[in-house]
């Protein structure tokens, strides 16, 4: 018999660990109730401190407070929601039915961005530059992790044309939104990905992505529409 892990949290963290991970839901309802500044402190604590390539940190934070500017970037989501909807042919209808945000509903809104001046991080970027973007989406899910546990909703928005955000939100040249985050107080989480249930997409079985020494001939095309 081998000598416990000294390393392993005790067991009803580790549980709460893979909780989070399972009852995590990209939410697109929420309530309009204001979420409390200490809480809202935390998750913007655990996204910070989220893994980056060469410990660049990369992420930029753009809290919204403006109600007028709100509205305006839920029209440039809306101007894309419909161009997407049409870019799927078959599917429009399908998409059109879907609530893709609450930008307007949403106790909380954040921009998250890719910083400017990336280019002078080379490390761990020099052959794989988009690790910049790897880095923001660790923050990101931090950030989604932290809101499920503390009994938040989280939905991101990534239906904008990012040209026209960063315009918007004077970003400076060489900087790129990423994803529009909404954050607040809901009625339920979702019981399975709101996707699963409105029959747009299922989560592929773990056996058919996971190959050993070497891709395999017969991987399944990437899910999704």
């Amino acid at each position: 018999m081998t000598d416990a892990n000294p390393h392993r949290f005790p067991e009803a963290e580790v549980s709460a660990i893979y909780r989070v991970i399972a009852e995590r839901r990209d939410m697109r309802h929420f309530r309009s109730d204001p979420v409390d500044p200490a809480v809202l402190a935390r998750l913007l604590w655990a996204a910070h401190h989220a893994p980056s390539v060469g410990y660049m940190q990369p992420w930029r934070f753009i809290r919204i407070t403006d109600r007028g500017l709100r509205e305006r970037m839920h029209g440039l989501v809306e101007k894309e929601r419909c161009a997407t909807a049409r870019a799927l042919g078959e599917r429009e209808e399908d998409f059109m039915r879907l609530k893709v945000e609450g930008l307007l509903e949403a106790g909380e809104v954040i921009v998250v961005a890719l910083s400017d001046g990336r280019e002078k991080h080379i490390f761990g970027r020099r052959t794989l530059p988009e690790m910049d973007l790897a880095s923001v989406a660790c923050a990101i899910q931090n950030m989604w992790l932290a809101a499920r546990a503390e009994g938040i909703g989280m939905g991101w928005v990534s239906i904008f044309d990012p040209v026209e955000l960063a315009t918007l939100l004077d970003m400076p040249v060489g900087a790129r939104p990423v994803a529009i985050l909404c954050i607040g107080h809901v009625d339920e989480f979702y019981p399975r990905p709101m996707l699963e249930i409105h029959q747009w997409a299922e989560r592929m079985p773990l056996e058919t992505v996971l190959f050993e020494n070497g891709w395999r001939a017969d991987a399944p095309p990437a899910s999704g529409g």
